[in-house]
């Protein structure tokens, strides 16, 4: 059976937050890495999540619900090229800083990474802030139709080298690894799913 996702609530204050006792994995990255394309790929729908011409149109938390497993992707507010102001940027650092803040519902942070260039110093700056929280990072790079494979390589390389582990390279317009992208956040969300998994093989 395939995902699917569902928006459940958008937030753009603090006092709009509220607690779900569900697993949750953020999905953060610049501005144009292409994030809410990515969200309609995995969705497996055109217009869940709106695209823009101009980055940084996503200025609040978007939580979607993953059926069958009940889970939640947490999509986060774009940074890098958004075109807003100070005071703007700084109200959801406040709402980003709130939501993560002694939530024990966070199971990992997908931090989207643009394939076509070397690691930039807002993703390692990000990165750094989710270790700090302690938030598990599964790193993920887009736009992989964009660029030769050999190309790709030597940026996965690079992330790798940083991370400690090789970052999955997806393509929203061609589809490539979106299950491969699928199976990773519904273990990560929920581990037991990898135990059953394991248990279908052998029988």
């Amino acid at each position: 059976m395939d995902n699917t996702l569902t928006l459940i609530k958008t937030v753009y204050e603090i006092n709009q937050l509220e607690e779900f006792a569900t697993p949750q994995i953020i999905l953060a990255g610049r501005s144009n890495v292409g994030k809410s394309s990515l969200i309609n790929c995995l969705a497996n729908r055109k217009k869940l999540a709106k695209i823009s011409s101009t980055p940084g149109k996503t200025r609040s938390l978007n939580y979607y619900e993953v059926d069958p497993h009940g889970y939640f992707l947490v999509d986060l507010p774009g940074y890098g090229y958004a075109r807003c102001s100070k005071s703007e940027r700084a109200k959801w650092a406040k709402l980003i800083d709130q939501y993560m803040l002694d939530n024990p519902h966070i199971a990992a942070a997908v931090v989207l990474l643009d394939s076509r260039h070397s690691p930039q110093q807002n993703d390692l700056d990000l990165i750094s802030y989710f270790k700090h929280c302690n938030v598990p990072i599964l790193p993920i790079m887009t736009k992989a139709d964009k660029s030769k494979q050999k190309d790709r390589a030597k940026i996965q390389n690079k992330w790798e080298d940083i991370l400690k582990i090789k970052p999955l390279c997806v393509s929203s317009k061609t589809g490539m690894n979106r299950t491969r992208l699928w199976n990773l956040l519904d273990v990560t969300a929920i581990p037991e799913l990898a135990e059953i998994e394991e248990e279908k093989k052998e029988d």
